[in-house]
């Protein structure tokens, strides 16, 4: 049986501006619910910080990046499709050439960061 979604509990020492870069999914939804400490999202021209207990829906389309500025660590669940999970493993596997390749072959786009707000 195929899965619809996949769950991850990550977590993140603190002192990360960007854990990941400004990007979209064209075809693929994405959340975080933040278990403990906080994150800092970047959704279109909005930033969103998230303290524990905060949910983050990103819609397919919407360009994203989110952080943990902070230098406090911070627990967190990820909800995404099989097709970002996938696209997160190779990432770290760094088993690629192209790295804009690599987000087109999973129906996604690293994009340049936004001017400051």
């Amino acid at each position: 049986m195929p899965r619809d979604f996949v769950i991850v509990e990550w977590d993140d020492p603190g002192g990360n501006e960007w854990i990941a870069p400004f990007h979209v999914h064209h075809a693929d939804d994405e959340a975080w619910h933040v278990l403990e400490g906080s994150l800092r999202f970047r959704v279109a021209e909005e930033t969103v910080d998230a303290p524990a207990g905060t949910t983050v829906f990103v819609e397919k389309g919407t360009p994203h990046a989110y952080g943990n500025p902070s230098p406090a660590p911070a627990r967190y669940l990820l909800v995404m499709t099989p097709r970002i999970e996938q696209l997160i493993a190779r990432v770290h596997e760094r088993d690629w050439s192209d790295v804009h390749e690599l987000f087109r072959e999973y129906e996604s786009e690293l994009l340049p960061p936004p001017a400051q707000s």
